[in-house]
């Protein structure tokens, strides 16, 4: 059976779609399990979620004491949702937070994949949802517990479904109601993970198509006001709840302290200039890198067509926008990844010129050979010679990724080389999260901590030694959910006082001084249980982590 018969056998009805969410799933699950919590994003929307169940307060957002005003609350219900059914808050498993966001790239493959059948073939749109699934961006969001991988699951329904509309009304299949209402409801839901972002996305495509084609007609099939409604449904009491929790403070805090210095400059060091997200695109989108030139033509050439139209208009207005914002990130893009996928699934339709295949080629080989380059580069920094085995893996998959990639498509095999590319992708990426990152123990302080604390009996959640713990020199959140809630965030003196009350410390090398001129004020006395090296990667910092008891206490943990 010939590529092409098994890509038309897959690609039918309901199972393109389903495939191109299973390759999403693929991809991201070795992650999912394997890496342990992320500072500082992950770990604080999962400790916020942890504290929910906590709490049974599903309103404020709070990560320990402090209000985290910064984003909706969808995220933290799926989260919630997911920890419910799977696991616990006491468990602090991050693999039952993440759950949510592999969802996400999941939804986000299959309504790539489902749009695209509105306009192109049913190979053409399994290929976009396979390319989009796959690609280096959306395999790592996918384990990341945070908002963005379920943002572009959301968006890219949305998305997907304004294109069947947008479709029928071109000649193509009858859309019909139900399209209407999946619009309405994934904006609704993107609107409750992230605010503004989803809804930004689709009316910037509405407008982009309706000054392009001169025509509005087929909005008035959206039935505005049913789906203001849905909006209103799904956001309205939340807003109002938080509103009334919060006296206002969430929306002050949401947009004056998170929104407006976004939009003013670059927040958190988190500033470039124009055309950073377009040199990051061949790396991000990788192994879809291969397709991007001949992706580049195909819009040009074939930008009459409906469905390449519609894919500019959801990709070109939103990259603009970003470009133009002066704080950037990595992801800020994602929820735009779905029309390119459609531009590029749409470049394999046809025989690929020679600059694009050449172009392609030499791209996916520069990325995949940079990619692989960076694993090494982390095993000389990070790791040991213990760990060469899984640089070796990962870092020889990318490049065989690319440079299986590159000479298919030299050799006018482009189907074979995406594909081919793409699967050798997955594998590399699933080498790098689950077999050669997490060995890279000097970057995972906190998970080492928490190891350390359990095997000498002194974590909060074995009930064994008094809690909480209290750590001086140290404040990722990552350990606050390895810990637990009541972690102590202080300084010297608290440590101190920590272990005259019988209760583990945790003290870094910089506060060791102060932590011990404190103790002898209190005339208590500590035992050195376990010692921990690495790097705050989160600052670049070299640290030495020192977990302190006192004598009677370990006397007792050890009985």
């Amino acid at each position: 059976m010939t590529l092409d018969a098994v890509l038309t056998k897959w690609s039918g009805g309901w199972r393109g779609p389903a495939l191109a969410a299973f390759i999403a799933f693929l991809a991201g699950l070795p992650g999912l399990v394997a890496m342990p919590p992320l500072d500082r994003d992950e770990a604080r929307f999962a400790q916020a979620t942890a504290q929910m169940l906590e709490s049974d307060d599903y309103v404020v957002i709070r990560f320990q004491d402090a209000p985290r005003f910064k984003k909706p609350v969808g995220i933290h219900w799926l989260q919630a949702a997911s920890v419910s059914l799977v696991s616990s808050p006491e468990a602090r498993q991050i693999w039952a937070y993440r759950l949510p966001s592999l969802l996400g790239a999941m939804l986000a493959a299959a309504a790539c994949a489902w749009g695209a059948a509105g306009f192109f073939d049913r190979r053409t749109a399994l290929l976009a949802g396979a390319l989009l699934g796959g690609c280096l961006l959306v395999s790592t969001e996918a384990f990341i517990a945070k908002t963005d991988s379920a943002l572009a699951g959301t968006t890219t329904l949305a998305l997907a479904a304004l294109g069947r509309l947008y479709a029928a009304q071109r000649g193509g299949e009858p859309a019909g109601r139900r399209a209407v209402w999946i619009f309405w409801a994934a904006l609704a839901a993107s609107t409750l993970i992230k605010g503004p972002i989803g809804p930004m996305v689709a009316f910037f495509a509405m407008i982009t198509l309706a000054v392009w084609d001169r025509r509005t007609g087929w909005l008035a099939g959206l039935r505005w006001w049913w789906g203001l409604i849905i909006v209103l449904a799904v956001v309205g009491p939340w807003a109002g709840a938080v509103t009334v929790a919060t006296d206002g403070g969430f929306w002050s805090e949401a947009v004056g302290s998170d929104l407006a210095p976004k939009l003013a400059g670059g927040q958190e060091t988190h500033g470039a200039p124009p055309g950073y997200h377009l040199l990051l695109t061949p790396l991000l989108a990788f192994p879809m890198t291969l397709l991007l030139p001949a992706a580049a033509v195909a819009a040009w050439r074939h930008r009459a067509e409906p469905g390449v139209r519609f894919a500019l208009a959801w990709l070109i207005p939103i990259w603009i926008v970003f470009e133009a914002l002066p704080t950037k990130l990595p992801h800020y893009l994602m929820p735009a990844y779905g029309g390119l996928a459609w531009l590029a699934a749409r470049a394999l339709a046809e025989p690929i010129g020679a600059v694009a295949r050449w172009l392609g080629a030499g791209l996916l080989a520069v990325m995949g050979l940079v990619l692989a380059g960076a694993v090494f580069y982390l095993l000389s920094v990070y790791g040991d010679p213990s760990d060469a085995w899984a640089a070796t893996l990962a870092g020889g998959l990318f490049a065989a990724a690319a440079l299986v990639g590159a000479y298919l498509m030299v050799r006018r095999a482009q189907q074979a080389a995406a594909l081919g590319a793409l699967a050798l992708a997955i594998l590399a990426h699933a080498a790098l999260a689950a077999a050669f990152a997490p060995r890279l123990d000097p970057l995972w302080l906190s998970a080492r901590l928490e190891r350390a604390l359990e095997q000498t009996r002194l974590l909060p959640r074995q009930g064994v030694a008094e809690a909480p713990v209290a750590v001086a020199g140290f404040a990722e959140p990552s350990l606050v959910f390895a810990l637990g809630t009541a972690t102590e965030l202080h300084g010297p003196a608290e440590a101190a006082q920590a272990i005259v009350e019988g209760r583990p410390a945790i003290v870094e090398q910089r506060e060791e001084a102060p932590f011990r001129e404190a103790l002898e004020a209190r005339a208590g006395t500590a035992v050195l249980v376990a010692s921990v090296g690495g790097i705050n990667y989160s600052k670049g910092d070299p640290m030495t982590l020192r977990v302190y008891v006192a004598p009677e206490v370990l006397n007792e943990v050890r009985r």
